[in-house]
């Protein structure tokens, strides 16, 4: 194994950034700076380090296929460990360290969130670069992002006395839990304060010496997870029934604030200043301030007119947005969903999230459009008893083998050619034809092509579903 392991932690749910980030599909596979998903700059930034390995990807197991997806398309190998469900971050890098001592080394690991913003990534590189010298010491070391303003939405970090004479990295004096303005203020003219970035460098080792004494029973349950787990391909799993005993609990509450004591046994702690263009875009207003704006503080993207606007972040992803004479503003709109925002009040975008998620509404966790492991489908129109989908699927890849209760279906094939399994027999279906699948026959499509395959299913039945679904086989191992 390489001597510096990227794991890279994917488990949010990015809910402030609601329409574009959806539960089911999050901020981190979205590409909201730039053309590269959030995933992908973040594994990305990491280029040109000497000693670097594959990345290590810790993710919810429902977006397993999309973010392998995504590193292939990076050109990326890795691994994806999969996580049934969330446990917050301390117990994402449990696993990952132990699986790294599985695999027979002690690897320093950069631990970064997948949803953050870097806009420097030389800066960022030469910092990861002095914080793995301290980590190959047996340091634990974080970096503090440089304040520029009495932010009161970050956690700050206190650092102590320069270590060496460089001045590049401190003793770490304690966490300090998010302010109100005037001590954020404080902390601001003091200059001995910094941004708690989430960011960590250490070895495995280090790591897991410190939960020993912090939180030994993260420790056990995350052990007792990979030991009952398997790996499939570039999939690591664990046992669902052993994390599900995991305590929740985050990196910096579980062990880095307890490293900054200076206790008998526990590693030493230190951070290290970072002024790269950080942000960890918690919502819209932040968003808007690391993107590039005009002459007037606008910013937009998609079919977007802005007339007498200013201070505005406009994005569109289906149709034209106009926005004439607003000042302050964030307007979002989707092919589902439209937000309008004030920049002061987009932290509360959460709680329209949970009104919807109370209301049982699906535009809370998924879009229209949805990924599968073979492609995608979008809901163009639905009424009683009928629903119309655009279907993709890529060259080579097939749906699983299935059958329906409830609904029949009729295909239509827009472009590409379709294989296409209908009880015992299996055609082909070209451009501008279609076919007919009964309710409660066994089917199965497949893209036999070079090409994308795309279609229109029409389905009508007395109940549409998604989970009218039996599988009999599947090459993606769903049920």
């Amino acid at each position: 194994m390489n001597k510096i392991l990227p794991v890279v932690l994917s488990g949010g749910s990015g809910t402030r950034l609601w329409p574009l980030s959806r539960e089911k599909y999050p901020k981190q596979l979205l590409p909201l700076v730039g053309d590269q998903s959030m995933l992908q700059a973040t594994v990305a930034r990491l280029d040109g380090i000497a000693g670097l390995g594959d990345p290590l990807l810790v993710c919810n197991e429902e977006h397993r296929f999309v973010v392998a997806e995504q590193l292939r398309l990076l050109g990326k190998k890795g691994r994806a460990l999969l996580e049934p469900f969330g446990r917050n971050t301390a117990p994402a890098l449990t696993l990952a360290a132990l699986w790294a001592q599985q695999k027979g080394g002690d690897p320093v690991l950069v631990v970064m969130p997948a949803d953050h913003v870097i806009l420097e990534a030389a800066t960022f590189r030469a910092a990861v670069s002095r914080a793995v010298v301290l980590a190959e010491a047996g340091r634990a070391v974080t970096f503090g992002i440089t304040p520029d303003c009495p932010e009161t939405g970050y956690g700050y970090i206190q650092q102590g006395a320069a270590l060496g004479d460089e001045g590049v990295a401190f003793e770490l004096t304690r966490f300090v839990e998010k302010p109100n303005r005037e001590t954020a203020r404080a902390y601001l003219d003091s200059g001995e304060f910094l941004w708690n970035s989430g960011i960590f460098v250490m070895r495995a080792s280090i790591w897991l010496t410190a939960l020993e004494h912090c939180r030994p029973d993260i420790l056990a349950a995350c052990r007792l997870a990979l030991q009952g787990g398997s790996e499939d391909g570039d999939f690591v799993r664990v046992d669902p029934a052993a994390f599900g005993q995991c305590p929740s609990d985050s990196i910096d509450y579980a062990v880095m604030e307890r490293l900054t004591g200076g206790l008998l046994g526990l590693p030493k702690s230190a951070v290290i200043p970072l002024a790269a263009g950080w942000s960890d875009v918690g919502a819209w207003d932040a968003l808007w301030k690391v993107l590039p704006k005009c002459e007037k503080g606008n910013a937009w993207r998609g079919d977007v007119l802005l007339e007498g606007c200013r201070n505005t972040l406009a994005i569109s992803e289906s149709r034209l947005v106009a926005c004439v004479g607003l000042s302050d503003l964030v307007v979002v709109e989707t092919d589902d969903a439209v937000l309008v925002a004030q920049h002061d009040a987009t932290q509360d975008v959460k709680k329209i999230v949970d009104r919807l998620k109370a209301d049982g509404r699906p535009v809370a966790q998924w879009h229209r459009k949805v990924y599968r492991p073979w492609g995608w489908y979008d809901g163009v129109d639905s009424g009683e008893r009928f629903q119309v989908k655009r279907i993709g699927v890529k060259p080579g890849a097939a749906l699983s083998l299935q059958m329906h209760h409830h609904r029949a279906e009729h295909w239509i094939v827009v472009s590409g050619t379709a294989r296409v399994t209908k009880g015992d027999e299996v055609f082909l279906v070209s451009e501008n034809q279609s076919t007919y699948i009964p309710l409660g026959v066994k089917h199965r499509l497949e893209n036999p092509g070079i090409v994308p395959l795309e279609m229109i299913e029409v389905q009508s039945g007395s109940y549409l579903g998604e989970d009218d679904i039996v599988r009999f086989e599947d090459t993606y191992g769903r049920r």
